[in-house]
């Protein structure tokens, strides 16, 4: 049993269903983003939702991306391809996580 194998597939259909719901329901599903509904409608107004879905999708397909190479190298060649793809997708995750809301959407508000 390949144990990284399974660690990425399990992961590949998730942030692909979500890539995908965020670009058929563009700037609808940005209030679906952490920390943005918490955001009060006047707030919500200042922010470029069309760009926040949009970045969330090509988020969500580079992860996919990410792990479906980490399955493919480690059933194909060895497991250290889920140990890598793991480190990728944290790396890459862990710099788009901010504490503070406002930090955090800085980059989507209107001009």
């Amino acid at each position: 049993m390949n144990i990284g194998f399974w660690m990425c597939i399990v992961l590949v259909p998730s942030f692909g269903i979500i890539g995908l719901l965020f670009g058929i329901f563009k700037e609808k599903a940005a209030r679906f983003v952490s920390g943005f509904n918490t955001l009060s409608e006047g707030e919500k107004a200042l922010y470029d939702k069309a760009y926040i879905a949009r970045d969330i999708r090509n988020s969500c397909f580079i992860w996919t991306a990410i792990m479906l190479c980490g399955a493919l190298g480690s059933l194909f060649l060895t497991q250290y391809f889920a140990i890598a793809a793991y480190i990728i997708w944290g790396i890459l995750f862990f710099k788009d996580v901010h504490i503070d809301t406002n930090k955090a959407f800085e980059k989507y508000l209107l001009k």
